[in-house]
């Protein structure tokens, strides 16, 4: 079986991926789009892609395009402790660092550290903290430096200089598996934290209490939300769709006749699937 994760090679959804998937094949992409892509064109049975962040929090892009395609379905959750490192190529020196790549989300998950340590070196954005990694290997002219994780450290020949520099000790990532076709997963060598499902919600035409009348579907039958945010349909302001959390089995009469209420009130439904959450080691 092939399986696409968010590449490249030593990034965290490869890590991810691995625990998940340990004996199929998996193929990097160069972002979470081309994820999508590769199952909806069934060149892949399935993808790893991050879904949230405890520090930064959701990742946009992935929920935008679980919205934009609709075939998707999600699988199964897992959650990942992160640590960051900052690291050089073995030949250079600390004290001489020009510049720090990494992504985006690593630089913001290890400001203060690094504007404590290294606050007059320039931060520079990566498209991956692996990719970062691996442009430092290959620029030994120049003293530069990247916050990545330790598995890019060996892949690429890094030095670790300063370990664990994430500024908060609870950092963790949730990743979800993604496919077209909805398929229990399941891992006895995994500790299972619960089971949720998801959906995401359009209201139906703009009034006062709308998000009121959506909700209440859900409260008088005492189903517990975990999460619920909103995202821009990209229509104009104030245009949004919902991301939608329910704890438990989707299994009761309950549960399916929420979804016929929620049509009822010309709410938009897609059922992303009732799936288990996992925890991974870092």
């Amino acid at each position: 079986m092939k399986i696409a994760f968010l590449g490249p090679q030593a990034s965290f959804t490869q890590l991810a991926a691995t625990q998940l998937f340990p004996n199929e094949e998996l193929i990097p992409q160069a972002n979470i789009l081309d994820c999508f892509t590769a199952v909806e064109n069934g060149e892949v049975e399935k993808a790893v892609v991050p879904l949230e962040n405890s520090i930064e929090g959701t990742v946009s892009m992935t929920l935008d395009y679980l919205y934009k395609t609709p075939s998707i379905k999600i699988e199964a959750e897992a959650v990942m402790p992160i640590a960051h490192h900052l690291m050089i190529h073995p030949d250079n020196f600390s004290e001489n660092i020009e510049k720090i790549y990494s992504h985006p989300q690593a630089l913001a998950q290890s400001f203060h550290f690094l504007d404590s340590h290294y606050k007059s070196i320039q931060k520079q954005d990566f498209s991956s903290t692996a990719a970062a990694a691996k442009y430092i290997s290959e620029n030994l002219d120049r003293t530069l430096a990247a916050v990545a994780n330790q598995f890019a450290a060996h892949l690429y020949g890094l030095k670790i200089i300063n370990h664990n520099i994430q500024d908060f000790e609870q950092n963790h990532t949730r990743f979800i598996v993604i496919s077209k076709i909805q398929n229990p997963y399941n891992n006895n060598k995994l500790e299972v934290l619960g089971e949720k499902s998801g959906l995401l919600i359009t209201l139906p035409e703009d009034h006062a209490g709308g998000l009121h009348q959506v909700l209440s579907v859900f409260a008088w039958r005492k189903m517990n939300l975990s999460k619920i945010e909103s995202r821009t349909l990209k229509t104009g302001l104030g245009n949004y769709f919902f991301f939608i959390n329910v704890v438990g089995k989707w299994d009761s009469v309950l549960h399916e006749n929420a979804i016929e209420e929620l049509k009822s009130i010309n709410a938009g439904i897609d059922f992303l699937g009732s799936y288990k959450e996992f925890l991974l080691q870092s």
